[in-house]
This record gives structure tokens, C-alpha cells and sequence, in this order.
């Protein structure tokens, strides 16, 4: 990419600018879509901007009365800091909820809304109600804030069915009834530029690699994998075809870990456990509860074919 060139172009591709577009190829759209679609991309503004200043701001902490962060002043140790573990929401999760929850009910285009911080569905009233449900999870990796590892926002978006009132099962539906916004040109990245306050167009026609060097999981729950999963990960560090091993990078915030993966290549891992076992394709599952969790892989096509290969076999070994 030629950097100093992009630094004086005065065509830019917004992200607004792009969704129009599309839209304008389809004269049936009404437009509620790229409503929708706008008021999320300002949801995600707000929280970059907050994000940003939390510390000058003191948005970095608890929302509860309980602190983390303990000072004691000893003669021998003058600063010591002391952690303390604790399932508290912290004050950027609760504003970011906050944030979301107030830009998609001023859309007029959602009915319901499930946040990863809330135990409960939010069902918009009557009058304010459009067509759309949207779960999301405001802040991803928001454990990481106080150490500068980067965060974002997860959201997915279902359609109601028409003629009904809107109910939980609108919600859940399995990942593949999603609405995923293609129009036929691939998958287009767009990065923020703070200068503008508009997310430009700067990764076009992403296509991820078809086998990555890269592994990505969380190997301090490695006693609780299945085998297929313990097998697959002993292969990237040790090929038995003699080829160089998969290198290991685990962020721990999925926003981060996705985002490399779908640009170098290689695989992330949610592996199955004793509290989620692994028996059907991701997009199949049909959820039974807002808050579920399941396992998960993706990347690179031969990868998750790989581990997929690992599977099937212990099911026919069964």
C-alpha cells in the first residue's frame, strides 16, 4: 500500500459513503439497514473516544463499590500493588452498554437487543420498534483495558419474522440465519481515522490466507480439551510431516485475535471443554439461552479442515 500517496488522496471511502452505494444498487432497499448500520458505526465512535481518554477521564476501574486496586505504603516497599480478581463490570463496559443500547433504540429499527452484560433481553417499546434483532457484546476484552491491549465491539444481527410479536426465539436462531451484509464485491475492512472521526476504507477485498502459520488458543486450559483438540495443537507445535511449526499468539481478546487471523492467516480456538462440548458446525447451533456459550475454530480453510479431520476420526473410532 502506498502510504504517502493514501495521505493526499481527497477521494476517501467512507464507510457511510460505501453502504449508500450498495444500497443504491438495490432500488426495493429501504434504507433500514444502513440506518441501522449508522447508528452502530456512531455506537463504535462514541466508545473509541472514550476508550481513548479513560484514563484521563477515570473511566478505568470498577462500576461496583469493590476496587481492584489496593495501595499500601510500607516503609520497606514504598508502592505496593496488589491485585484482586473480581467479577465486577468495570465502568467502560457499563457506559459502552450504555452507549449501544441508546444509539439502536434511537434507530427505530430494532425490536430487541441482547447485551453480553446483560442477563435479560431488552425488548424496545411499540412505538420505537423496527424489524431487526441485534446482539452484541459492547466492549470485547475489556479485562485487558488497564494494560493497553486492544478491544472492540462483537455484534450480530437477525431479522424478525414478519407478523408476530418479537420473542426471544427471533434471537435465537442459529449463526448462519445471521444477516451478514455482502454485496457481492468480498469482505472490505475499514479502519477509524480519529482525525476525521469517519472509518475509511483501507483493507478492500480481504481474502484470508488459505493455510496461516499461526495458531491462536488459550493453552492454560489445556487439561480441560477433549483429545481432538489436544492432538491438533501438539501437530502445530510438533508436524509430523517435518515442516517448520505454527507459531503461538494468543491475545486473549477475540476482537484482536480475529482481526490477525483473518489478515495473516491461521487459526483461533475456543476449544470444547467439560462445561461445552463440540458436536455441531458453529453456524448450525441453535442457541437455547441469550447467554450459551459453545466452542469455536476459524481461519484458514485447510486449518480448520485439519482439526476438522481430527474429529470425524474419533467419531468413527467411537
Amino acid at each position: 500500500m502506498d502510504y504517502a500517496a493514501d495521505a493526499h488522496r481527497t477521494d476517501l471511502m467512507t464507510i457511510t459513503r460505501y453502504v449508500l452505494n450498495e444500497q443504491s444498487k438495490h432500488p426495493d432497499s429501504r434504507g433500514d439497514f444502513s440506518i441501522l448500520l449508522n447508528h452502530i458505526v456512531l455506537g463504535c465512535k462514541f466508545v473509541c473516544s472514550a476508550v481513548n481518554k479513560a484514563g484521563l477521564a477515570k473511566l478505568i476501574g470498577l462500576a461496583g463499590e469493590t476496587m481492584f486496586r489496593q495501595v499500601f505504603h510500607w516503609s520497606r516497599n514504598p508502592l505496593l500493588y496488589a491485585y484482586l480478581s473480581c467479577d465486577v463490570a468495570k465502568k467502560l463496559d457499563v457506559l459502552s452498554n450504555e452507549v449501544f443500547i441508546n444509539a439502536l433504540v434511537s434507530s427505530g429499527r430494532t425490536c430487541i437487543l441482547v447485551s453480553e452484560e446483560d442477563e435479560e433481553a431488552t425488548f424496545v417499546e411499540p412505538e420505537k420498534r423496527g424489524k431487526y434483532c441485534v446482539v452484541f457484546d459492547p466492549l470485547d476484552g475489556s479485562s485487558n483495558i488497564d494494560c493497553g491491549v486492544s478491544i472492540g465491539t462483537i455484534f450480530g444481527i437477525y431479522m424478525v419474522k414478519h407478523g408476530h410479536e418479537p420473542t426471544l426465539d427471533d434471537v435465537l436462531q442459529p449463526g448462519k440465519n445471521m444477516l451478514v451484509l455482502s454485496t457481492g464485491s468480498g469482505v472490505n475492512g475499514f479502519t477509524l481515522d480519529p482525525s476525521l472521526g469517519e472509518f475509511i476504507l483501507t483493507h478492500p477485498d480481504i481474502k484470508i490466507p488459505k493455510k496461516g502459520k499461526i495458531y491462536s488458543v488459550n493453552e492454560g486450559n489445556a487439561k480441560n480439551w477433549d483429545g481432538p483438540t489436544a492432538k491438533y495443537v501438539e501437530k502445530c507445535k510438533f508436524p509430523e510431516d517435518g515442516s517448520s511449526p505454527k507459531s503461538l499468539r494468543y491475545i486473549g481478546s477475540m476482537v484482536a485475535d480475529v482481526h490477525r487471523t483473518l489478515l495473516y492467516g491461521g487459526i483461533f480456538l475456543y476449544p470444547a471443554d467439560k462445561k461445552s462440548q463440540w458436536e455441531t458446525a458453529a453456524l448450525d447451533l441453535a442457541p437455547e439461552k441469550i447467554h450459551q456459550r459453545s466452542p469455536i475454530f476459524l481461519g484458514s480453510y485447510d486449518d480448520v479442515e485439519e482439526i476438522k479431520a481430527l474429529y470425524a476420526a474419533e467419531k468413527q473410532s467411537a
